[in-house]
């Protein structure tokens, strides 16, 4: 698949380190020397292999992160400046820079992700190690924070410390990207971590070990174990010597480590998942909305918890939306998740800008010669899962618009067509249930009042949008539904300074921003009597 400028439209696909599980700042094999095949969903093909941890591994990471912790009465890292702290996330995220190209292709290959929205990934993991950095250094200046309190005779403050030893437990869809958003604000707040990736995506993860000791990270400050939910995860959730868990992913393991997390009284953060609205109204462009309603979609192959995947489209305009939809859908390019055009320019971070470029990437006339804009779904597994829901789908009385099978052109790979069900009801699968892949199922509604309750009705509230030139009634319906997360006029974009969480069985705990790192510390209240006079709570004995 030559291109015009004489380059390949298909990236050089970069060796697979081999890596063990990275603790106490050492690569350790796993103490049954076993390891889990990582599959490229693209091709089918193992492209090596990664450590299978269990207990005992866990264990020993644990001890290390404790020992970090406490390491010379915690002046090395949990007591350091946060001046201190804020050098090394500055140096992971130079690092980051430096190695964008290599982390973005194996991101790549191990999950199935396009390569430009990997590398655009890259640019953002860097941002959230850098932003975090900044937050660390804002904590030495704010360390004992003043309290009036009503007697004279007292002085009181409260400070801030790192909460511990963290257990932080991350998904596929944005493997290194999801562990920055855990790993920067808890080690900018001074806590020592574990980081348990998904076995369906840990390459990048792994990698982050290997920046971490190449920056001079102290030992046992971050640790990484990968392997399997049962062997590795729970015993990380579970393990006494963990002060908290922070766990992205699916709603039904969320559930399981709050229960572990019960029996320690620990606390815990979750980012749960979703089935997110999209209202679009009358007065909206049409064209524009389209876009948006793609977008929020199918970016990230529609494995993404806030994807809108339930789309609210108002009567009077919704047979044109329909039909533009179809077309627009129809024409998203499938393909090898490596393949790019090399004639395009450097890309850039801001998400503006991503959402612009990834839009003007969604027609290519030259079908030989086309910039990837799916990739396939990450495994086997989640590929059977999503035809099944679609199956479901058919039977529940959807009609199927556009979609619903593998691609013709790519008989290996597990690759899916962008799906768009209509004629829904609200009892349907494809409606109620988080599918995580490339479905889209569209209602319509008649009035305001109408979309809210359709949109409210769902168990998950992580985000919704709305896309209408009424000002004032996008303000009202951004109050009016239940979610952590609320678009106006767009769908999806994400900055490291704004909260990111959800309500109801999206979970609870934020974020991104000054939130994400207060999800890391402890607040210590520190009261000092200040009078030279006695306490005079009891009559002194006569005898002394």
């Amino acid at each position: 698949m030559a291109e015009s400028d004489g380059h390949s439209a298909v990236a050089a696909r970069t060796a697979v380190p081999t890596r063990d599980l990275f603790i106490n700042g050492t690569w350790v094999a796993p103490v049954l020397n076993e390891r889990l095949p990582i599959i490229n969903p693209a091709t089918e093909e193992s492209i090596g292999a990664i450590p299978a941890a269990t207990a005992e591994d866990v264990d020993k990471a644990v001890k290390a992160a404790r020992d970090a912790f406490t390491r010379n009465g915690g002046k090395d890292w949990a007591r350091a400046t946060g001046a201190v702290r804020a050098k090394y996330l500055r140096a992971i995220a130079a690092k980051v820079t430096e190695r964008k190209s290599q982390l973005a292709q194996l991101e790549s290959m191990d999950n199935g992700k396009p390569i430009d929205e990997a590398e655009w990934d890259m640019d953002d993991v860097a941002g959230c190690f850098e932003y975090y950095a900044e937050l660390a250094e804002g904590l030495d200046a704010t360390k004992y924070t003043e309290i009036k309190v009503p007697m004279d005779t007292f002085k009181s403050h409260v400070t801030k410390e790192p909460i511990g030893v963290v257990a932080l437990i991350t998904p596929w869809n944005y493997p290194m990207l999801m562990a920055a958003w855990k790993v920067a604000p808890a080690l900018a707040a001074g806590c020592c971590a574990i980081l348990k990736p998904s076995e369906l995506a840990s390459i990048t993860c792994l990698e982050l070990g290997a920046i971490a000791a190449d920056v001079g990270l102290p030992p046992g400050v971050l640790n990484i174990v990968t392997g399997l939910g049962p062997t590795a995860g729970a015993p990380l959730a579970e393990h006494p010597g963990v002060d908290k868990v922070a766990f992205t992913g699916s709603t039904a393991t969320g559930q399981r480590i709050m229960m572990a997390a019960t029996k320690a009284i620990k606390p815990v953060s979750l980012e749960l998942g979703g089935k997110s609205a999209l209202m679009v109204f009358e007065d909206a462009d049409i064209d524009k909305a389209v876009e948006w309603a793609m977008f929020g979609a199918f970016w990230t192959n529609g494995q993404i918890c806030s994807a809108t995947s339930r789309l609210l489209v108002q009567e009077s305009i919704a047979d044109e939306f329909k039909r533009k939809l179809k077309a627009w859908a129809e024409a998203i390019v499938i393909a090898d998740p490596l393949n790019r055009k090399s004639r395009l320019g450097p890309l850039v971070s801001e998400s503006q800008h991503k959402l612009k470029a990834w839009a003007e990437a969604i027609v290519i006339d030259d079908t030989l010669n086309r910039k990837s804009r799916l990739g396939p779904l990450v495994s086997e597994s989640q590929y059977e899962k999503v035809l099944g829901c679609i199956e479901a789908g058919k039977k529940d009385g959807a009609t199927l618009l556009t979609g619903g099978k593998r691609p013709k052109h790519l008989p290996k790979g597990y690759f899916l067509e962008p799906t768009v069900f209509v004629d829904i009801k609200p009892h349907h699968k494809v409606w109620t249930d988080e599918i995580f892949g490339p479905v889209l199922s569209v209602d319509t509604f008649r009035t305001e009042e109408e979309a809210i309750n359709k949109a409210n009705d769902s168990i998950y509230g992580l985000a919704a949008a709305v896309i209408s030139k009424d000002e004032a009634r996008c303000q009202r319906v951004s109050e009016a539904i239940q979610c952590g997360i609320f678009w106006i006029n767009c769908s999806q974009p994400c900055f490291c300074q704004a909260p990111w969480g959800g309500v109801k069985r999206s979970g609870f705990g934020r974020e991104l921003g000054p939130w994400g790192l207060e999800n890391y510390l402890s607040v210590k209240q520190v009261t000092k009597y200040i009078s030279s006079d006695p306490w005079a709570w009891y009559p002194a004995p006569s005898k002394l």
